[in-house]
């Protein structure tokens, strides 16, 4: 069995492998793929003729499929597209192996194509945030496991961190605090431009999230007139004694952890020309169809105010050419605007609102994202004796339990073709450093990565036991990908 992750749809194993010599030669080989192999292997691998190692797009084939063949003489490739030559490499890299006479590449014959469209890693960096290359080390790490999506939680109540020229306050005022105290930071325009520029050579789309019209006190440190005053009932008042006890305080930085007690002014016109102002420089700077605004736990908001916001908003972020995103919550709302997608965060057993709320984003014809926080929310512990992580949901998640479940089975009202993808979030209450985001994030992202792109549980070698003998075969795994 090939070490590969996730599982190909089609691995036909030869005897004959290829060998890689400092006289190979590369054609057709995008970039980025050159790059791995050169920084893995240690060859120049230029470019050249004869060329043993050859990439080229084909005509046919579904949207990041890929074929593959790797015999004595060389290395073919043949996909529709840049991301299944991209995906094609990932592969490559994979059947990398080394012995005392060099590199070597497995042979085989390989045909691959994802199961879903949307597979994505959520990295938050609103409750500590984490600097450029911290997130392009990221974006390798997830690109070479052939997920396409970061999905980046960009506000909350404990810091702002994008640059938004229109309203200077947000980083001026609103963007050095973290939970904890940390120093907090921002990205600038550009830092965000280069790393959208990144993220798409390694075949990544960056999804933006501003989360409103809750999780908005940063925005009334910066800009008080538009939030409520924290709401403190029975609800917000648990969720905050249930996590550190720091009480919010009007007009100061926030650095707790509860939430569910803010919530922007939507009996207020101006707060409108706020996420406007907000949401049109974030789509402007943002080729990926994508924008998402939150929408979740927004428990001192009046039910029909949080329903006007959600149309309204939903409106907006369309008519500035983007498909919405929004947490499950939505769902409580109709005329929503067309195409939104919904985010779900609930359990694999969901309770009686969060299946209603499923239901009813599907009968607006909305597609999901599944993110259930107890199969693939990775701050939570990945073993009961794990130091680090969270441990809300009741027990830890381990590498087989974020393995053993799948998308289709998850709610009996939900069929595969309401299903856009898969997304597994890692929120940073308690995450600081990089080693903490790889503690957390791997190796529970690769099944995350199978789950996503391979084909359901109970195909020929799609299951645990396969699963955990191809994560053992690849040590490096973990590792950057990308130049």
């Amino acid at each position: 069995m090939l070490p590969l992750i996730p599982l190909p749809r089609s691995v036909r194993v030869r005897e004959d492998a290829y060998r890689l010599t400092v006289g190979t030669r590369l054609r057709g080989v995008p970039e980025v793929v050159a790059a791995m192999l050169r920084e893995r292997t240690g060859l120049s691998l230029e470019g050249g003729e004869p060329a043993a190692v050859e990439f080229r797009l084909g005509a046919h084939g579904q949207p990041e499929s890929y074929r593959l063949e790797v015999d004595a003489t060389g290395v073919r490739v043949e996909a529709p597209d840049d991301a299944g030559l991209f995906y094609a490499g990932c592969t490559l890299i994979q059947l990398l192996g080394h012995d005392r006479d060099g590199w070597s590449v497995a042979g085989a014959t390989i045909e691959d194509v994802p199961r879903f469209k949307y597979r994505g890693a959520m990295l938050d960096v609103a409750r500590h945030f984490f600097d450029l290359a911290i997130v392009k080390r990221l974006v390798d790490q997830i690109a070479g496991l052939k997920l396409n999506v970061l999905h980046l939680h960009l506000s909350d109540d404990q810091g702002w961190r994008i640059e938004i020229v229109s309203r200077p306050a947000l980083t001026a005022l609103a963007a050095g605090s973290g939970v904890g105290g940390g120093p907090g930071g921002y990205y600038t325009q550009a830092d965000y431009a280069e790393l959208v520029r990144y993220a798409a050579a390694r075949q990544v789309t960056i999804v933006p999230e501003i989360d409103l019209p809750g999780h908005t006190h940063a925005v009334g440190v910066a800009y008080p007139e538009l939030v409520e005053h924290p709401a403190f009932n029975l609800r917000t008042l648990a969720m905050i004694l249930g996590t550190d006890r720091v009480m919010p305080r009007a007009g100061r930085p926030f650095t707790g952890m509860g939430v569910g007690f803010s919530s922007l002014r939507l009996d207020h016109e101006p707060s409108y020309d706020f996420v406007a102002d907000v949401l049109g420089e974030l789509a402007a700077l943002t080729p990926g169809p994508y924008l998402h605004i939150g929408g979740d736990e927004c428990l001192g908001t009046r039910p029909e105010a949080y329903a006007g916001f959600l149309r309204r908003s939903t409106a907006l972020v369309a008519g500035l050419g983007k498909t919405p995103m929004a947490w499950h919550e939505a769902g409580v709302v109709s005329g929503l605007a067309a195409g939104t997608v919904g985010q779900y965060w609930g359990f694999l057993a969901p309770d009686r609102t969060a299946a209603d709320c499923v239901r009813r984003l599907t009968e607006q014809g909305s597609k999901l994202v599944l993110s259930p926080a107890d199969a693939v929310y990775l701050d939570m512990k990945p073993d009961r004796a794990s130091p680090l992580g969270r441990d809300w949901i009741g027990g830890p998640i381990t590498l087989e339990g974020a393995y053993r479940w799948d998308p289709s089975d998850l709610i009996s009202a939900v069929a595969e073709d309401d299903i856009l993808g898969v997304e597994a979030p890692l929120w940073t209450e308690l995450v600081t450093s990089p080693a903490q985001i790889d503690a957390l994030m791997f190796p529970r992202i690769a099944a995350i990565a199978e789950i996503s792109w391979s084909a359901r549980r109970g195909e020929p070698g799609r299951d645990w036991p396969g699963f955990r003998t191809r994560l053992e075969g690849l040590p490096s795994l973990w590792t950057g990908v990308g130049g």
